[in-house]
C-alpha cells in the first residue's frame, strides 16, 4: 500500500512539539501532579486522551464526506486550517511569556473524578474539534487508504504521542515545576516554540496535496 511515511513522521514531530508547548491541558496535568501526586495527574491524562477519540470520530466522518464531494471544499478546509493555526500563533505572540503555575483553587479529588474532569474538559471543548479539523487534513498519508481510516490512524498517533508526553509531565512534575519556577526565560523559549510550530504546521497544511 502506498503510504507516505515522511508525512507521518512530520505529523508525529508536530504533535510532539504541540504537546510539549504549555497550554491549559498540560499545565492542568502538571499542577494536579504537583499538588495531589503523580497518579492524579495520570488520571487527568487518561480522561483527556479518551476525549480525543470523540473529536477524532467527528472530524474523520465529517471531513471524509467533504473530501469525496469536492476538491474545492477540501482546499477550503485546508485554507481554514492554515489561517486558524496562524491566528493561534498570533494569539500566542500577543500573550505573556511567563508560565503560570499557581497552585490556588486546586481541590483534592478522587482518581475517578479527575478522569471524568479530563474527559469532560476535552469533549465539551469545541476548540479541540476545530483544531483537529485544522490539523489533520494536511497530513493524509495515502492515496489508496480510505480517508476515515487515515483520520483514525492520525487520531491514535496524536493520542499516543500526547499520552507519552503528558504522562512524562505527570511523572516528572516536581522536577519540571521546580525548573520552570527557577528559570524565568524558559517561558519565552516555549512561547516562541509554539509560534514557530503553529506557523510551520499552517504552511505545511496549506501546501500539502490530497
Amino acid at each position: 500500500m502506498d503510504i507516505n511515511y515522511e508525512t507521518l513522521y512530520t505529523f508525529i514531530l508536530a504533535t510532539s512539539a504541540l504537546s510539549i508547548s504549555p497550554g491549559p491541558d498540560n499545565i492542568f496535568v502538571l499542577m494536579q501532579s504537583v499538588v495531589n501526586g503523580k497518579k492524579y495527574g495520570l488520571a487527568v491524562v487518561a480522561g483527556l486522551m479518551s476525549g480525543c477519540l470523540i473529536h477524532t470520530t467527528l472530524v474523520a466522518f465529517g471531513v471524509s464526506v467533504i473530501i469525496k464531494q469536492s476538491e474545492v471544499l477540501f482546499f477550503t478546509i485546508k485554507l481554514f486550517g492554515a489561517l486558524y493555526l496562524f491566528s493561534l500563533a498570533y494569539k500566542v505572540f500577543r500573550s505573556e511569556a511567563s508560565v503560570n503555575l499557581s497552585e490556588d483553587s486546586m481541590p483534592k479529588k478522587s482518581l475517578g473524578q479527575l478522569f471524568r474532569q479530563g474527559f469532560i474538559m476535552n469533549v465539551l471543548n469545541p476548540k479541540v474539534s476545530i483544531f483537529f479539523l485544522a490539523f489533520f487534513p494536511g497530513f493524509l498519508f495515502s492515496k489508496e487508504m480510505g480517508s476515515v481510516l487515515q483520520f483514525y490512524i492520525l487520531g491514535f498517533l496524536f493520542i499516543l504521542v500526547s499520552l507519552l508526553i503528558f504522562g512524562l509531565i505527570a511523572i516528572l512534575s516536581g522536577t519540571i515545576s521546580g525548573y520552570l519556577k527557577k528559570n524565568s526565560k524558559v517561558g519565552l523559549v516555549l512561547k516562541w516554540l509554539q509560534i514557530v510550530v503553529f506557523i510551520g504546521i499552517g504552511i505545511f497544511i496549506l501546501f500539502s496535496e490530497k
